[in-house]
């Protein structure tokens, strides 16, 4: 079992994959980030997820 913080703020989740991982952080990055999950586009997105994946991957 993996425990990260989020790349924005140090709220942390934990997950033993990282779809797990990033199921547990969604209701979170909703509420406390709403602004910033809504400004991004697909190409923005795909990177977030990419970088996440490499940070999940790395811890």
């Amino acid at each position: 079992m993996k425990v990260l913080k989020c790349d924005l703020c140090d709220e942390t989740a934990q997950g033993e994959t990282f779809e797990d991982w990033m199921k547990a952080l969604r209701p979170h990055y909703m509420e406390a980030h709403a602004d910033v999950m809504s400004s991004h586009n697909k190409e923005d997105g795909m990177k977030w997820m990419l970088d996440n994946k490499a940070r999940f991957d790395a811890a």
